[in-house]
């Protein structure tokens, strides 16, 4: 059981009195056994206009949030207090503290649902977290509770301006999904067609709007009792991602970008827009068949390889990251379909869905980026380090091979085997050096687009590893596309044809060079991995024979002399 001294009581109430009213329900969170405020029948109470019930939702909403980042501080500021920094008794207790303050903030996000289930979805995405809060929090990307189907039909009602038996032959009451902030339904038109309806929850621009000052104001104030924990750059990034999601009509348009920059692509479907049917909180859209892309069940029962799938959702992102410059943020599971339904011979299609979160890469950082990745893969240090001053990182860029390949920046090894023995003895006594400032230093210094790429390329890491595709898949696809975002966009609609082959045939030429060098890499990698091999075999015999010739010597009868 944690004991709070006075000083802890001190910065608990310097904290929470902040927030004026809502200080007077912590109660609430620190008593498991009272009912859940979200849930009490005081706010659905049809007596309380909305409004009333959204004030009285958002108090509970923030003191639960206040409260729980508050016993958080105090975990981390008391657990730690008089440690020695570099000692392993810090960095167990420090473990410790992180699993406690995760599963407070899982606890919160359940019970405050919304914006703060998609916060935590956020937080479980980003890399630069720590492990304990990635392993807790992931738990959250499949929680979500539908909403009630009558207050789902006034919004359908409220938007479309019809009754719905006007507009569908049919309508499932069902969810056949639901996320954090809309839930989705099945249904046939008149015509018969059949289609997928996203339907946002009613009132939450208004509750996006307390969250995420709340949000914000609790990442203020974690940086002012610890200042080497600065968020407030996952904060700003949250709240602009949320903004867009909100806007079905931009999700719409997003969609139907995509579609146009994947025409060519035989694998990847995009849903087609019905837009006499959407608003702002209703998104119409074809209805696609399919299961999770990392359902392992539904591709081995179907014969389709999962290393071919990985392979192919790595190359519709990179030829997104790297091509298009205009990125779907949220490559989770729910958001990518594998159907056996395929035009080409590849045996199955990738259906992208949710189109809520893109980021439009500026010009100049997707060159550079592509810049960054051929750099990265060929340990080209010098070109690091400039890339690094490009993007505002300076020192920091020396981690950058880490953080993408898992390899350091003077590392000898094949691209995709990892780090030897001795490349990790030496990174961890560099990395005993770095503290938490240098993190948050680093990543408030990268540009926004970069926290972006880093978010959606965390996610398509795990769903490689679930799919069983080695790195290397990814690092090569990724250094191709890089180098086939290097040269001047050209249209085929106005350029001239000869332009186009020259530069797609410039194009593989280098990408041949750099397949081939990494070739020879890995070649002279095995060589050194065979020679240690053998010298390692040659003195295991040495010493075998060794030992077999002093036991004849011992097995002859000693001779007397006499």
């Amino acid at each position: 059981m944690l004991k709070f001294p006075a000083k802890a009581k001190t910065s608990f109430y310097l904290i929470t009195a902040t927030t004026g009213f809502a200080a007077a329900f912590n109660f609430h969170s620190l008593n498991p056994n009272f009912p859940a405020f979200s849930d009490d029948s005081l706010l659905l109470s049809s007596t309380f206009p909305e409004k009333i019930r959204t004030g009285i939702n958002a108090v509970f909403r923030s003191s639960r949030a206040v409260t729980t980042i508050a016993l958080n501080v105090v975990d981390y500021k008391y657990s730690l207090h008089g440690l020695p920094l570099k000692s392993e008794e810090y960095r167990h207790t420090l473990s410790e503290v992180h699993v406690r303050s995760a599963k407070r903030i899982l606890k919160l996000c359940e019970a405050n649902k919304g914006f703060y289930v998609k916060a935590g979805q956020f937080v479980a995405a980003l890399r630069q977290v720590p492990n304990e809060y990635i392993s807790i929090l992931s738990s959250l990307q499949d929680q979500a509770v539908p909403c009630n189907f009558k207050d789902i039909k006034e919004v359908l009602i409220g938007n479309l301006g019809r009754d719905l038996s006007e507009i569908f032959l049919s309508f499932d009451e069902e969810p056949i999904a639901a996320a954090s902030i809309a839930q989705v339904h099945r249904a046939l038109l008149k015509d018969g067609r059949e289609v997928a309806i996203k339907v946002q929850y009613p009132g939450l621009e208004y509750q996006m709007k307390l969250d995420t000052a709340t949000m914000s104001f609790l990442s203020k104030s974690v940086a002012w009792f610890f200042p080497a924990y600065r968020f407030e750059w996952a904060v700003s990034e949250f709240a602009a991602a949320i903004t867009l999601e909100l806007d079905f009509i931009q999700e719409a348009r997003n969609s139907e970008r995509t579609a146009h920059n994947f025409k060519n692509n035989k694998i990847v479907r995009v849903p087609h827009v019905f837009w006499e049917l959407t608003t702002r909180q209703v998104l119409t859209m074809q209805f696609c068949t399919g299961h999770k892309v990392d359902d392992l069940e539904f591709l081995k029962k179907s014969g389709i390889n999962p290393r071919k799938v990985a392979k192919a959702l790595v190359e519709v992102f990179a030829e997104m990251i790297f091509i298009h410059g205009f990125l779907h943020g949220d490559p989770h599971p729910g958001n990518i379909l594998v159907s056996p339904e395929a035009e080409g011979r590849s045996g199955f299609s990738l259906v992208l869905l949710d189109h809520g979160i893109y980021k439009q890469l500026d010009e100049t950082f997707r060159l550079d980026y592509c810049q960054l990745w051929k750099a990265v893969i060929l340990l080209d240090s010098n070109k690091i380090q400039y890339l690094g001053d490009q993007f505002g990182v300076g020192k920091y860029s020396r981690y950058f091979p880490l953080i993408f390949t898992g390899r350091t920046i003077d590392s000898k090894s094949a691209l995709g085997k990892g780090m030897s023995n001795e490349e990790k003895k030496k990174l961890k006594q560099e990395l005993k050096f770095l503290k938490m400032e240098d993190i948050s230093s680093f990543m408030e210094s990268l540009p926004p687009d970069f926290v972006t790429i880093l978010r959606a390329d965390g996610l398509l890491r795990s769903l490689c590893s679930k799919l069983s595709a080695p790195q290397r898949v990814r690092l090569l696809v990724y250094g191709k596309y890089a180098l086939y975002g290097l040269p001047p966009k050209l249209n085929p609609e106005s350029d001239f044809m000869g332009m186009i082959v020259f530069s797609k045939f410039m194009t593989n030429l280098s990408y041949l060079q750099f397949w081939l060098h990494l070739e020879a890499l890995e070649v002279l990698s095995w060589m050194e991995e065979t020679q240690q091999l053998f010298n390692k075999m040659l003195r295991q015999f040495v010493v075998a024979a060794d030992r077999f010739l002093v036991r004849i010597c011992l097995s002859f009868p000693t001779i007397n002399p006499r």
